[in-house]
């Protein structure tokens, strides 16, 4: 059946005190300010309504709501009329009915009655309401019947690739409007004219591709008629049953509910039961799934002896037999460690736990490693030093409780585009509460340093490279300036190492005149910044907090926010461990409101760290070289462990080349596009006697492989993803594999072959086995989570039933807080005379990550190629336009993008993105990383650039190489089509 959620018709309310009213003769309690049309629904009677819907607020436009209360004179609208004690409600009458029915038949009057041919027609709130009201005729005519004015000759606007705006069947609700104002926040749709000549209208009158809409769907999702419509309902028909599944982008982690038709999608829809999301999505969840089905899909495996050679299709049964025989011969030849495995934080957390469990069973080694080791690794290893977990600390919801934000290297309008509308709702403030100061660190100016709805009270563009600088800058403030909450120091954190952080940070070299010149960013701005996070004023003193607290007041909730650009630089870890030192020394972790919350960039980089894709841990973040831990998983598995960490990504580039690693199964990531310094990933892979990529296309990581294994998409295959907030939800199958196996599946079957056995029947008992081998996920099952909807880790038996929302609640999970000294030290990717710029990297919103699922939709239609933003000075400098081909070089390698010149960056730094794989983006990163873990130092490349007039020579190969592996693959297709 097609799950169709209740509509309450206003929002809930939160209140501590109750009313109670009678509605039909019906009791009902509800909380105080609760709505008289919510109450009714909550009393089973649902009152006529067309402009009122439960995930906006209440606007009384449409006047079919109208109720009869007894002792007041008129008919209220019940959506605006807030609950009394003691209140008599009828919402059926005569009189009533006769009201609605002369609203609809104005409604109708302007409306076509084409009902049978619309594709609304079975979802429409439009006719289910005439029906309501028992409309038979309509006295004033329809359209032109009795010569009246009307819009049913109104254009269409078919621009946007996804949905369709059909004026001549609006009937001006304002749905769409508030929807793009209250709940995703663009402001993009306003209401244009007056009386019988308001219209609904993108931007200025605007098409909707030419307006600021940012094709999230909360306009389509709010539309209660055919105005707004998917293409695809327009073309399929409606869908007749639908799953709720978890979306495959970002960290994010949106529940979607997949309307079908038989096996085929038709739409998704944002689930209002979401706790991630509530009911919102962005264009990449809402409508760029079409890639499932994409005709690059490669639904048979396929197998060669080199390169060189055109692929072969085979059977399963051949392609894995031959990738285990493959592995058996390298090892036999090389060694034992001469073979390891990438998991994908793409991949679900079963199909992740069972790769690295192969690699360290089967393989009998521990060279696995995932693509979180270029994201999130500094996360991981900051927190876990600091506060013993290495997540993050709150959920998504908790921004609703902040009175100050700071984000520091993440974009989230961006990369996070679900949690941005709902950190945005919080910024502007709402029901007459003032928003939250926001503090914006980041050497672009992104959207909401200054937007027209959203303004940064501070913005801290400091020069790549210097974040711990401006974060111990901050430190200094607070300790030297009596900022610091001692009582909760005291309390909750280590005083040995507090004693020592605060000497360190008090010192005068890092105070903010003196780091300044080293960060770019002004003393007094660095100064202002760090008394508003820790006071809720940028002139906060530790006598306006006094005041605050003899007041009764709390300290004002401080949260942190951070992506990619604090993790991938040299400092990485040490400016997670400064981010957690600053939350801790100023009270803010372990309540609503607060914590250090990173971004994850990825569906599942959560849970690819969970499952224990590192070299060095096991599932639950336990050390490989822990005897007892080990033990417990050698019983589980029934094989030794060696009790010895393996190889890390970057260290099986090089002992490729060196010669003693020699196979690769690689699933669900494409480390050639992905990883720096793309021409050393290549050699290192060209180096490998036998690469196995799991995919759903032959990427550019696949173009180097020997064996190729079809992929699954998230449609595909049952398992869960953990988001950015721990939450662990489910994702679904609502279609067969297009190749005929799930990808853990095909994991389980590389096992056998190898001679270790696996023999899982569901995913669900991979669950069970991580539950019952992890104390985090102890509570963890699928019944669990169907039930609730999802669950946070840790969930065990010392948690509530659906797990924990926020961590470090009265203690840290290591017990005391630990301050750690962060010393900054300078990138050694400084600009100098031959690369006087600086190269930092990111996202766009309608790409996501390497492009491949993305560039294979119409998101294209945004944004079809990287291009490269540097400021008017430095484009001046080099006789550079926008739109002029640019060369960047770097000590690495070069290549060339399409110039951009905008103010958004300021002189001497440039910035691109890295989602096609023509433009080389990682040509010209280099191979410096993370003291601790590794991770990639992408946000700080030396460059020069210059305007040039062709192709880079590494692009020149590139595409040579690219043609050739494509027409080897065509070749393939064509010899099997000839058998």
């Amino acid at each position: 059946m097609l799950n169709h959620d209740i509509d309450h018709g206003t929002p809930r309310r939160e209140s501590a005190s109750e009313v109670t009213v009678e509605i039909d003769g019906m009791s009902v309690t509800v909380a105080s300010g609760t709505s008289v049309m919510r109450a009714a629904v909550e009393a089973g009677v649902n009152v006529p309504r067309l402009c009122a819907t439960d995930s906006l607020e209440a606007f009384g436009s449409c006047r079919l709501c109208l109720v009869e209360i007894e002792g007041r004179k008129g008919y209220p609208a019940s959506c605006t009329t807030p609950v009394e004690a003691g209140m008599k409600v009828k919402t059926q009458s005569p009189k009533l009915q006769s009201l609605r029915m002369g609203v609809m038949e104005l409604y109708i009057s302007d409306h076509p009655l084409d009902c049978l041919t619309c594709p609304a027609n079975g979802d429409c709130e439009l006719q289910d309401m005439a029906g309501a009201v028992g409309l038979r005729n309509v006295r004033y005519g329809v359209g032109a019947q009795l010569g009246g004015a009307h819009h049913l000759d109104a254009k269409r606007d078919e621009s946007n690739p996804y949905f369709t705006f059909d004026a001549s069947k609006c009937i001006v609700c304002s749905r769409c409007v508030r929807a793009c104002e209250e709940t995703q926040g663009t402001f993009a749709l306003t209401i244009g004219g007056r009386g019988f000549g308001s219209h609904v209208s993108a931007g200025m009158d605007e098409s909707f591709m030419a307006s600021e809409c940012v094709s999230c769907g909360a306009c389509v999702q709010a539309c209660p008629t055919a105005t707004l419509q998917e293409k695809t309902v327009i073309l399929m028909g409606q869908p007749e049953h639908s799953v709720v599944t978890t979306c495959a982008y970002c960290g994010v982690g949106c529940a979607f509910k997949a309307e079908m038709k038989g096996s085929e999608v038709i739409r998704m829809t944002p689930w209002k039961d979401g706790k991630a999301n509530e009911g919102h999505s962005c264009v990449k969840g809402r409508f760029a799934w079409g890639y499932a089905t994409h005709k690059d899909r490669i639904a048979t495996p396929m197998i060669r002896a080199a390169i060189t050679d055109a692929w072969q299709e085979v059977s399963w049964e051949v392609a894995i037999g031959h990738a285990a025989s493959e592995f058996r011969r390298i090892q036999a030849k090389h060694g034992r460690d001469s073979i390891g495995g990438i998991t994908s934080s793409r991949c679900t957390n079963e199909e992740t736990y069972l790769v690295q469990k192969l690699v360290r069973a089967a393989f009998g080694n521990n060279n696995v490693d995932t693509c979180a080791r270029v994201c999130h690794s500094p996360t991981g290893y900051g927190l876990g030093q600091t506060y013993g977990t290495s997540a993050g600390t709150q959920t998504f919801k908790s921004v609703e409780h902040s009175d100050v934000i700071m984000v520091i290297g993440a974009n989230p309008s961006e990369a996070h585009p679900v949690f941005a509308s709902r950190m945005k709702r919080r910024l502007r403030g709402s029901g007459g509460e003032p928003g939250a100061r926001l503090i914006v660190v980041d050497p672009r100016r992104i959207d909401i340093v200054d937007g027209p709805h959203v303004k940064a009270d501070y913005h801290l563009q400091l020069k790549p490279g210097t974040n711990v600088a401006v974060i111990d800058a901050m430190a200094h403030v607070v300790v030297t300036e009596g900022l610091v909450d001692e009582a909760y120091v005291a309390e909750r954190c280590d005083a040995k190492s507090f004693a020592h952080w605060r000497e360190f940070v008090a010192r005068p070299e890092n105070s903010p005149e003196a780091l300044e010149a080293a960060s770019g960013v002004p003393a007094a701005e660095l100064r202002g910044a760090a008394r508003l996070y820790a006071t809720g004023a940028s002139n906060g003193t530790a006598a306006t907090l006094a005041v605050r607290l003899a007041a009764g007041a709390a300290r004002p909730n401080a949260a942190i926010y951070y992506g990619l650009g604090v993790t991938e630089h040299a400092q990485g870890s040490t400016m997670v461990i400064g981010i957690a030192n600053l939350a801790m020394a100023t009270g803010n972790v372990g309540r609503e409101g607060v914590g250090v919350n990173p971004l994850r960039g990825q569906n599942n980089v959560q849970g690819a760290c969970d499952m224990g894709s590192f070299p060095h841990e096991l599932p639950g973040y336990r050390h490989i070289s822990d005897a007892t831990v080990r033990a417990t998983f050698e019983a589980a598995w029934n094989v030794e462990l060696s009790p010895e960490p393996g190889l890390r990504i970057p260290n099986m580039f090089d002992a490729a080349l060196d010669g003693s690693f020699m196979g690769l199964y690689c699933q669900g990531e494409d480390i050639v596009q992905s990883d720096p310094d793309t021409q050393h990933v290549a050699a290192a892979l060209e180096a490998m006697e036998c690469i196995v990529v799991q995919d759903l296309f032959l990427n550019e990581t696949a173009k180097y492989a020997h064996v190729f294994l079809p992929g699954s998409s998230f449609l595909e295959k049952d398992g869960t993803f953990t988001n950015a907030e721990r939450r662990i939800s489910r994702v679904k199958k609502v279609m067969p594999p297009l190749a005929g196996m799930a990808d853990w599946e095909a994991t389980q079957r590389l096992a056998n072959a190898l001679g270790y056995p696996m023999h899982y029947a569901h995913p669900s008992e991979i669950m069970d086995e991580v539950a019952a081998l992890t104390p985090t996920f102890a509570g963890v099952s699928y019944e669990k989570i169907e039930r609730l909807g999802s669950v946070q880790w840790p969930c065990n038996e010392s948690t509530d039933e659906a797990g924990t929302a926020t961590m470090h609640i009265g203690r840290f999970v290591r017990g005391k807080g630990r301050f750690i000294v962060t010393q900054y030290v300078p990138s050694e990717e400084k600009a100098t005379r031959k690369f006087p710029l600086l190269l930092t990297t990111g996202r766009v919103l309608t790409q996501y990550n390497v492009g491949a699922q993305t560039r294979r939709t119409d998101n294209n239609r945004w944004h079809d190629e990287d291009l490269l933003e540097l400021h008017p000075h430095d484009a001046e400098e080099r006789g550079v336009a926008s739109g002029d081909w640019v060369g960047i070089e770097s000590r690495a390698g070069q290549t060339v993008l399409r110039a951009l010149v905008t103010e958004r960056m300021q002189p001497g730094v440039v910035y691109t993105t890295f989602h096609f794989p023509e433009s080389g983006a990682n040509v010209i990163t280099t191979d410096s990383s993370d003291w601790a873990t590794n991770c990639p130092e992408y946000k700080v490349t030396a460059v020069q650039v210059s305007k040039v007039t062709q192709a880079s020579e590494w692009q020149q190969h590139y595409q040579d190489f690219s043609r050739r592996q494509l027409d080897l693959l065509s070749t393939r297709r064509h010899e099997t089509l000839e058998r």
